[in-house]
């Protein structure tokens, strides 16, 4: 049996740029199912998405939906991209199996936590505060850096990289500490600083976009202490779903932040294209 992709719909160019169309996915020249593919708004044309991937039940378990993800390789090689991405739901076990085969490898993963209408307290001796106009000049080069060497350590080429980095501190961070739904904070214990905090407000939801505790004073809870902040703030304005992105490789926050009680809901995933 041949398997094959069948454009469904012309090649499609979005207002920012990016590329994606619309396949059914034939064996025999029979549908059975269909995929849709793009190019990254963050990456631009050299990176293609699986933006969906759906076999028909009667079709299911008998390797369509693998060969349709690799036809969809050749695909996008003839776009001219060099890496491939797709974001896979916690619950999509076999979607997960399928891309772990054909060789993705885990980039990141979103988690969440509800939370109750109680916040919880901070350790004693432990108090935040606004983080300060200069801070907060020292911690966005730290972060714009920081963020840059994480996607390089996953794949993504330097220049790449940094071009990401900073875009999305400009998008995000149009007025700088003062845009707006956006909380920047300095955790001190005992009068010492150690740790800080950015936390968005989006929607219904909040999300940490970064948490750290500073390097001298790692290792003592204030990671913890952090995240509780984050929920405190979150409650505070009205919000009781709390989101994150974690990297992968990242073994202490994950630990940390499944001991919290946050549930993973997505995986994001890339292969290179050889």
């Amino acid at each position: 049996m041949t398997t094959t992709l069948r454009p469904t719909e012309p090649l499609q160019r979005a207002s920012d740029g990016t590329r994606s169309r619309r396949y059914q996915v034939c064996v025999n020249s029979r549908p059975v199912g269909e995929i849709h593919l793009g190019t990254s708004p963050q990456f631009g044309d050299s990176v293609a998405r699986i933006l969906d991937l759906r076999i028909e039940e009667p079709d299911r378990r008998r390797g369509r939906g693998t060969v349709a993800a690799l036809a969809a390789e050749e695909v996008v090689r003839g776009w001219g991209c060099r890496r491939i991405e797709t974001t896979v739901p916690a619950d999509a076990e076999a979607a997960l199996r399928l891309t772990e085969a054909l060789g993705y490898v885990l980039r990141n993963r979103g988690m969440e936590k509800r939370l109750g209408e109680a916040p919880p307290e901070l350790p004693a001796g432990s108090r935040a505060r606004p983080m300060t106009e200069a801070e907060f000049d020292a911690w966005q080069a730290h972060g714009v850096e920081q963020y840059a060497r994480d996607w390089i350590e996953r794949g993504v080429p330097e220049a790449e990289a940094y071009a990401k980095a900073r875009r999305d501190h400009e998008q995000l961070l149009p007025q700088g500490l003062a845009t707006e739904d956006m909380l920047f904070s300095v955790l001190e214990h005992e009068g010492t600083r150690v740790g800080t905090l950015w936390l968005a407000l989006r929607g219904e939801q909040a999300f940490v976009f970064d948490v750290e505790a500073d390097a001298a004073h790692r290792g003592r809870g204030h990671g913890r202490t952090l995240m509780l902040l984050a929920e405190i703030q979150a409650v505070a304005a009205g919000r009781h779903v709390l989101g994150l992105n974690v990297f992968a490789g990242n073994t202490p926050a994950e630990r940390l932040y499944e001991s919290l009680g946050y549930e993973t809901t997505r995986y994001a995933l890339y292969k290179p294209l050889l």
